[in-house]
């Protein structure tokens, strides 16, 4: 009874994974090729993280089958691409656009970087002109004496 039992889980656990594979027909690799890469460079807008090749969530399988029925349509690239970026905005790129809205994200951390190379070159200048300038190392003719005074004095 066991055995049966341990045969029927395992069984249920295998229609279950083998239930979660996409599997589409291509007329060509090319084809296969291309929804690969597709699925790949393009993001699970609920994932936020991950390919909709990777993703399991609905959305993912949703897109997967949306980009599938497109290439069977004969449609390019950029046009299946432009449908999901029209639908679901820059974010479902991994490499969006250089434009207004993406400035910031493409130049900020190079514009970061340089400020701090700044701040560092800064802080760096000011603190050789404090420990150059022999002003500030001087004494003044009683703090010689006084030094002069201590370094005379004998230990008894």
């Amino acid at each position: 009874m066991k055995r049966l039992f341990a045969s029927l889980c395992l069984l249920a656990c295998s229609l279950m994974a083998s239930a979660a594979i996409d599997t589409y027909t291509f007329d060509s690799e090319a084809e296969r090729e291309r929804y690969r890469s597709l699925t790949e460079e393009l993001r699970c807008p609920k994932c936020q993280n991950q390919n909709i090749a990777d993703s399991n969530s609905p959305i993912a399988m949703d897109l997967r089958d949306e980009i599938y029925r497109m290439l069977q349509e004969g449609r390019s690239n950029e046009q299946i691409v432009d449908y999901l970026v029209a639908r679901y905005g820059d974010f479902v790129r991994y490499r969006p656009p250089l434009n207004p809205t993406t400035f910031l994200l493409w130049y900020g951390p190079f514009g970061l970087l340089a400020i701090g190379l700044v701040v560092v070159v800064f802080i760096v200048t000011k603190r050789r002109r404090a420990n150059v300038s022999p002003s500030a190392q001087a004494l003044s003719p009683a703090e010689r004496e006084r030094l002069a005074a201590l370094l005379d004095k004998k230990d008894p």
